[in-house]
C-alpha cells in the first residue's frame, strides 16, 4: 500500500512540476516577458492550467498526509533514542595494555612507541 501511494505521490510531483513550467510568466521575472496575445490567448490557458495546478497540489498534499499516516502506523512507538539504547553493543572489555593508548601500535612488543629519540 505504501509503495502504491509513494508512486502516485512521485507522479503527482512530476506532473505538478510540468504544469507549473507550462504556465505563462506574468511577472516578467528575470527579464523574460510573457509576450503579446495572439491566437493562443493567455487568459483562458492560464485559467485551465491554474485549475489543474490547484487539483494536482491538493492531490499532492493528500498523498503527503497519507504517507505520513502510513509511516506513523508502521512505527514501533517511542523515539529513535529509545530504540538506540537497545541496539548499542556492550563495551569491549579487552585487557590488552595498548587498548587505551592513543599511540600507534608497536612492533617490538613493548609499550614504548617506535619514535626515534633525540638523545
Amino acid at each position: 500500500m505504501e509503495n502504491v501511494v509513494l508512486i502516485i505521490h512521485l507522479l503527482l510531483a512530476l506532473a505538478l512540476i510540468g504544469v507549473v513550467l507550462l504556465q505563462r510568466s506574468e511577472g516578467g521575472g528575470l527579464g523574460m516577458g510573457g509576450g503579446g496575445g495572439g491566437a493562443v490567448s493567455g487568459r483562458s490557458a492560464a485559467t485551465a492550467l491554474s485549475k489543474v495546478t490547484w487539483i494536482l497540489a491538493a492531490a499532492f498534499i493528500c498523498t503527503s498526509i497519507a504517507l505520513t499516516i502510513i509511516a506513523a502506523q508502521k512505527s514501533v512507538g517511542g523515539s529513535v533514542l529509545d530504540r538506540l539504547g537497545d541496539s548499542v553493543p556492550a563495551a569491549d572489555t579487552t585487557t590488552d595494555s595498548d587498548a587505551g593508548s592513543l599511540l600507534p601500535p608497536t612492533t617490538d612488543g613493548t609499550s614504548e612507541p617506535l619514535v626515534p629519540r633525540a638523545d
